[in-house]
């Protein structure tokens, strides 16, 4: 499918402060059908913002047939540029992701998502994916009820309640009191999910992962939980990714989100009735 890429500036208003979100569009189009639609995609990325890999991430999911909205996170602090794949960049992707509010994420996702509705070519069903700090965010957006499905490669700091501003480290598997970490809200999720990590990512221990899946499977949550053995922090990406690239299992996630977007986004599935599926036990 051929993919046409273009940008919106959508203007956000958090803490007080009024600021202009990037949005990097990659739209499928089918030639003689101009009136047609697609489901949406809003893709978050790593802390370097829309890089080279994730935009070549994005038209991977566009030729698929999904209209791919990827926000610009850093949007308060700087403008859409992307930061380098290096220590000053990785320093500062870091320092920005502590310092921008959980309110201003939030916003970042409920912006993004009014977008892709605001199009004629969008079907209305909407899901959401990213990696690192964007599967965190894509896992975070999915609170909003309008998201259908999210597939969150190796998303950072949820198990630690350490996206945003915090005091530190929290990794009890009791929620603090008031608690507005996504860890801690994820009985609001509506959607179905799909996490994916590696078994040998340094930023998600494993004490992390179990610890995300236990609270997921306690809210209720519709999930698939992914671990691959020798997949480190960062496996899918093909550029600069410190030898951590692995194009094979890759491939396998991107089936992974696939059959999810293909499943949920693409199928008039109706509403949910809530009803226990009993699965008979046979051999």
């Amino acid at each position: 499918m051929l993919i046409k890429e273009s940008h919106a500036d959508v203007q956000t208003k958090v803490d007080g402060k009024d600021s202009s979100m990037r949005i990097f569009l990659f739209h499928p189009t089918i030639p003689q059908y101009p009136n047609a639609r697609f489901p949406g995609i809003v893709l978050f990325s790593e802390i370097y913002q829309v890089t080279g890999p994730v935009a070549r991430f994005a038209r991977q999911i566009a030729g698929q047939g999904y209209i791919v909205a990827a926000p610009s996170s850093y949007h308060d602090f700087t403008g859409p540029e992307a930061l380098a794949y290096d220590v000053p960049g990785t320093d500062q992707g870091n320092e920005w992701k502590v310092k921008k509010t959980l309110q201003s994420y939030d916003e970042d996702g409920y912006k993004t998502v009014d977008y892709l509705l605001s199009l004629s070519t969008c079907t209305g069903l909407i899901g959401t994916t990213g990696m690192c700090l964007g599967g965190h965010l894509a896992l975070r957006a999915s609170l909003d009820p309008r998201i259908s499905a999210c597939v969150a490669y190796f998303a950072t700091d949820v198990h630690s309640r350490t996206l945003g501003p915090h005091a530190g480290p929290n990794t009890s598997a009791e929620a603090p009191a008031n608690s507005t970490h996504t860890i801690d809200k994820l009985n609001e999720i509506k959607g179905e999910v799909a996490m994916i990590f590696g078994i040998k990512d340094t930023h998600v221990p494993d004490a992390g992962r179990d610890l995300i899946r236990k609270k997921l499977r306690d809210a209720g949550t519709v999930f698939s939980f992914y671990e691959f053995a020798w997949a480190q922090h960062a496996f899918i990406r093909d550029e600069l990714s410190k030898g951590r690239y692995d194009p094979a299992i890759t491939k396998i996630c991107f089936e992974v989100l696939l059959e999810l977007f293909g499943r949920v986004l693409k199928t008039d599935l109706g509403p949910r009735d809530g009803k226990t599926v009993e699965v008979e036990h046979v051999c």
